[in-house]
């Protein structure tokens, strides 16, 4: 990954690229490049969908390699939503495809003249950027089946829906799977919506007669791979919860802990969250001709996808994520998971976040819009949004603007994102997260439920708000620097528990690239990521009050535990200060 490919869509006679060297660059992966390019690159009082703004997308420091798990994919810009920086993160297979095609990021840059719809095709042979109007309103799947009756099945793509052509703040982008499927997405924080802006319809790869990137030291290499995957597949979690059930066995162990937000975060359980498990769902996955285990991008061995077919036995979606399955499960109080797989289904196609669907669908039911449990009116908001309709642009842009339109108190948002599966008053260390990740609310930032739930790296009390703010900081550094490699984030769990897969990571890196580095050294970059993004915030006009949680949450209790989020604005002002 040697080079960066930038792509002007606003020059002189129509989109122009070039190639250069990584420059100032080097070493960055993932989440370090952009939010390095962003913070150096883009002014931070643009327009976001303006032509100063820019959309970064970067494989990982490990991507393209055979390192088990390193298929994640980094997009980055300023946010539709947030006003702020932006790192959205996917999985599938686009990542290791673009590392093996020796591209380091790609950069699209300016804004086309007109209203002219590109694709852009990468292969060893170079780069295409050809106009195609036709795909003009396409949903991602027929996108999709319209690009491999073009350039066949051996590709990899990266695109949008109909809500990323119309620049809806919740708009998502797409990345294909192992089956080529748009089912993995870099979802939050609007980046689909910049790429629309850009004019860029999708990107589609082929890395055929390219070969895995090599590392310096093979047999160092191999080594520290070996001890990886063992520790990885070793661990309870990534090895046995994961792997069965999905991301969405935390539905029953959240509801368990009463930090399950239900009914848009009025109550910390779910009566009908045993319907809606992860056990539940890969039952009926299993029963119905589906997997209950599945692989997002070659070399993943945790497996915590899946196929959910219908009642016919036909694919309708991936398996539906914890977070998807709460945001329009429990959250909108509905328990049918039928429902919320074609909901799935179409936040997928459309191009939308789950997240931030589901978080504005419970806002609209809470305006009276619908009743909770109401699944079929649920399903009719999505379809608004496809649709591009008047009601369905106000419910895209997302949680906060839906409050606001039809004058909501409750809407859990944070820097103007929405909050996912974890009520912070009873999970008090995601609740300093969501409060002070550069991010906007975002779990994956730095996932505090580890020690606060699930006694993973330790055990801090989640009702009470003592250590939460040094596990969230701890958590943030720890986790953007594994935003860099590539990495999916589930590897947290093993590399917590484990000293010693925390150490074969750190030698993978070392035997691929020739260095030295020591866990002061992955400490350092994970600090200075950090320092890039809230460097950035600051200068678009963040300040400490950003770095809050909505007031309900300090002043409603949550039943069943009756705590209110304690940890004092002191101390979320010290997240930073190591």
């Amino acid at each position: 990954m040697e080079k960066i490919l930038r792509i002007h869509m606003g020059a002189e006679g129509g989109p122009k690229f070039s190639e250069g060297p990584v420059g100032d660059y080097a070493g960055l992966g993932g989440r370090a490049m952009t939010s390095a390019i962003v913070a150096k690159e883009v002014p931070p009082t643009c327009h976001p969908l303006g032509a100063d703004n820019k959309l970064v997308i970067a494989p990982g420091l490990l991507s393209g390699t055979v390192a088990a798990m390193s298929g994640r994919i980094s997009v980055g810009c300023k946010s539709p939503l947030t006003g702020g920086i932006k790192e959205a993160n996917a999985g599938g297979q686009p990542s290791q495809v673009l590392a093996r095609l020796g591209y380091a990021a790609i950069v699209l840059e300016g804004k086309p003249r007109d209203e002219t719809l590109y694709k852009i095709l990468i292969n060893k042979d170079g780069v295409r950027i050809e106009p195609d109007n036709s795909l003009k309103g396409l949903p991602n799947y027929d996108l999709i089946e319209k690009m491999k009756a073009q350039y066949g099945d051996k590709i990899a793509c990266i695109s949008i829906g109909p809500a990323g052509e119309m620049k809806l703040a919740a708009a998502s982008i797409a990345c294909t799977d192992m089956e080529l499927r748009p089912t993995r997405h870099a979802g939050r924080g609007g980046v689909g919506a910049v790429m629309g802006a850009k004019g860029v319809k999708v990107i589609v790869l082929d890395d055929t007669g390219k070969t895995m990137r090599s590392p310096k030291d093979p047999e160092k290499f191999k080594e520290a791979t070996k001890t990886w995957v063992k520790g990885l597949q070793g661990h309870p979690v990534t090895g046995q919860g994961l792997p069965a059930y999905g991301t969405n066995v935390l539905t029953n162990i959240l509801n368990e802990a009463g930090g399950y937000p239900t009914y848009n975060f009025k109550e910390g359980r779910f009566s009908g969250a045993a319907k809606i498990s992860g056990e539940t769902q890969a039952e009926l996955e299993t029963a119905r001709g589906g997997l209950a285990t599945h692989g997002c991008h070659r070399g993943c061995i945790i497996r915590c996808s899946g196929i959910y077919n219908d009642k016919d036995g036909h694919f309708l979606t991936k398996q539906p994520e914890y977070e998807t399955v709460w945001a329009h499960g429990g959250n909108c109080g509905i328990d049918d998971l039928d429902a919320i797989a074609q909901i799935d289904f179409l936040d997928d196609n459309f191009g939308l976040d789950t997240i931030e669907m589901g978080a504005t669908i419970g806002v609209a039911m809470e305006a009276g819009l619908l009743k909770f449990g109401d699944a079929q009116g649920a399903i009719k908001l999505v379809k608004e949004v496809g649709a591009g309709t008047p009601l369905g642009r106000i419910l895209g842009s997302g949680a906060a603007v839906t409050g606001k339109v039809f004058g909501v108190e409750r809407v859990p948002v944070v820097k103007g994102q929405a909050m996912p599966a974890y009520d912070p008053r009873a999970v008090q260390g995601i609740g300093v997260t969501y409060a002070t990740t550069p991010m906007g609310a975002d779990h994956t930032a730095g996932y505090a439920v580890t020690a606060n739930i699930m006694n993973v790296g330790g055990q801090v009390d989640p009702l009470k708000p003592e250590g939460q703010m040094e596990l969230s900081r701890n958590l943030q550094i720890a986790t953007a620097a594994v935003d860099a490699t590539g990495m999916c984030l589930f590897v947290a769990f093993a590399v917590l528990d484990q000293p010693e897969t925390f150490q074969a990571l750190i030698d993978m890196i070392n035997a691929f690239y020739g260095l030295n580095l020591t866990a002061d050294d992955v400490t350092a970059l994970g600090k200075s990521i950090l320092k890039n993004e809230r460097d950035f915030n600051t200068r678009a006009g963040f300040t400490a009050q950003q770095d809050r949680l909505p007031d309900f949450f300090k002043k409603e209790k949550l039943a069943p535990h009756n705590v209110t989020f304690q940890v004092k604005d002191e101390e979320l002002d010290q997240v930073f200060n190591w």
